[in-house]
């Protein structure tokens, strides 16, 4: 049965303040919940696993500030190592031996990379990486896929044309035609296409970029052996490999999908996990590829920001417990668990829905019963059944991100009874979803 709206007063309110303030009322367009059902919320604090809104209304959070925060809200020891440095200091704009406690913490037990720089955001990190792959190849030309989100910056703005291989054609105002023409956007999971385009554009290529488990439209996850063949092709062309880990570094392990498809990427990006969710982002590669970053090499790079004390503090804090032993195995095993039953119950009732798991990262596909690997696969129609759920979610005091598109994550701090909870509030909610 649905359940009655919950009271979202002070947050519409609020939300009708900001319209004054910011475009559409918000500081990033996913937040407005145009995708889903009523005016946004507004969130005034979290702790462990839990949120709390304007309205005093509790959630179980799946969103987890879209994937960084793997150990949840306001976790005790990432708490007190910024409160720690904040009586030392905001920003220097110089270097600061956090910045090395961070790096040899990553460096060490990752061994995809030898060096590192850091940025203030994961679209800065692949940005400059595909600056990287294009001042080391002396190439302009890079390939994307449909599908994955790679940041805001204008090359990556672009979205396929109508043809097997073609340039990509700008997704936002503002991208220039010119920049979208350095851009080709192919489909994933498709051999022939890429092959194209190496044959195509022949000595053009710097780099292939690939999310390294699509999770940005979906949860797209792609055969090694498809992974495996874009190592092998972008090698014997001359070609860089990108792995954008902004959502799969250190959330699927302290190596991400580089581990998980034994891949050695050529430059991987990763983000605000690294920072125990503060404003955070960096790029690596081999100590010869990145010996090309200003200023030992001539691609320049900056950012007053980049390894902010606080940022550093509280990231150290957070890898720290990461690094722990069967930290990801146990991780995994909930989320398995969690998900093998909400499997079984759509299995039960016979429901028009599939969900599709990583590590701790999860995705509910509907209307389909069918493995989805490519964006094209994902029938739009379908974001209905998950706007209804949504909202139901909501009224049962359930966070999960405001879209169709988007994964949820299980964190360290959900939980059995959380679980126990969120699973009936699901099951429920499918069920009304569902409904004619």
């Amino acid at each position: 049965m649905a359940t009655k709206d919950i009271s979202r007063e002070k947050s519409a309110q609020l939300f009708e303040k900001a319209k004054n303030y910011f475009p559409g009322g918000v500081n990033s367009p996913v937040r407005a919940f145009k995708s889903v059902y009523g005016s946004p919320l507004f969130i005034e604090r979290g702790d462990g696993s839990r949120l709390w809104d304007a309205d005093n209304n509790e959630f179980i959070d799946f969103c987890c500030s879209w994937g960084p925060l793997i150990l949840g809200h306001n976790n005790p020891e990432i708490r007190e190592a910024v409160q720690a440095q904040l009586g030392k200091g905001l920003s220097f704009g110089a270097p600061t031996r956090l910045e090395n406690e961070l790096a040899d913490l990553i460096l060490t037990h990752n061994k995809y990379i030898e060096k590192i720089r850091f940025v203030s955001s994961g679209t800065e990190a692949v940005m400059s990486a595909i600056r990287l792959a294009r001042g080391y190849t002396n190439r302009s030309k890079i390939v994307k896929f449909e599908g994955c989100y790679h940041g805001h910056s204008d090359s990556l703005l672009v979205k396929a044309g109508s043809g097997l291989v073609t340039f990509g054609e700008t997704s936002s105002a503002g991208v220039p035609k010119a920049f979208a023409d350095e851009t080709i956007v192919i489909a994933l999971n498709d051999k022939e296409a890429l092959e194209k385009v190496f044959s195509d554009f022949k000595d053009q290529i710097a780099t292939v970029i690939i999310e390294g488990i699509p999770a940005n439209n979906g949860l797209l996850i792609q055969d090694k052996e498809y992974i495996q063949f874009l190592r092998k092709i972008t090698k014997d062309n001359g070609a860089l490999l990108i792995f954008d880990e902004v959502i799969t570094g250190f959330r699927l392990g302290f190596e991400g999908a580089a581990k998980y498809y034994d891949i050695q990427p050529d430059i991987l990006t990763y983000g605000k996990i690294i920072g125990g969710g503060m404003p955070v982002g960096a790029y690596g590669a081999s100590s010869e590829i990145m010996s090309n970053i200003s200023p030992d090499g001539n691609v320049y790079q900056a950012g007053t920001l980049s390894g902010n004390p606080v940022a550093m503090a509280a990231g150290i804090a957070a890898l720290r417990i990461l690094s722990q032993p069967g930290f990801y195995e146990k991780l995994e095993q909930t989320t398995q668990a969690f998900v093998n039953e909400i499997q079984s119950f759509i299995t039960e009732k016979q429901l028009d829905v599939k969900i599709f798991t990583v590590g701790s990262i999860f995705w509910f596909a509907f209307a389909t019963s069918e493995r989805i690997q490519r964006a094209d696969q994902i029938d739009p129609n379908s974001m209905l059944y998950y706007k209804k759920m949504h909202r139901e979610l909501l009224n049962r005091g359930i966070y999960f991100g405001p879209s169709g598109y988007e994964v949820g994550f299980i964190s360290a701090a959900h939980t059995e009874a959380d679980l126990a909870t969120a699973l009936a509030a699901i099951k429920d909610s499918l069920l009304i979803a569902f409904e004619a």
